[in-house]
């Protein structure tokens, strides 16, 4: 089997990835990114020989932002990532402290 060099996702796929990763419960969201634009004279191939004017445009940052009315590119949160509410009792919340101390004490 060949090995995965890489992995897509589309954009609102991206999105829920990052809704679960940032564990938001409600409202719609989308993938948002940061671009900057550079001017600069680059060689063209194959000899490089020739100049031309060329835009380079970086991604800065990725992210995801708020949207206030569903779009392609939008997400509800309560849909892909809804609140799981569990009942903790009493025993389960003591054992969790005891392994959180004995982690805390051992480091």
């Amino acid at each position: 089997m060949p090995e995965i060099k890489n992995y897509t996702f589309s954009h609102t796929e991206l999105a829920e990835v990052l809704i679960k990763q940032l564990d938001i419960h409600e409202g719609l969201w989308g993938i948002y990114l940061e671009f900057s634009l550079v001017a600069a004279n680059a060689p063209t191939p194959p000899e490089g020989k020739n100049i031309l004017p060329a835009a380079i445009n970086f991604v800065n940052k990725i992210g995801i932002q708020r949207f206030p009315e569903p779009t392609n590119l939008s997400v509800d949160a309560a849909l892909v990532n809804p609140v799981v509410k569990t009942k903790k009792t009493r025993s389960s919340d003591t054992s969790a402290r005891r392994r959180f101390k004995a982690k805390e004490q051992s480091e």
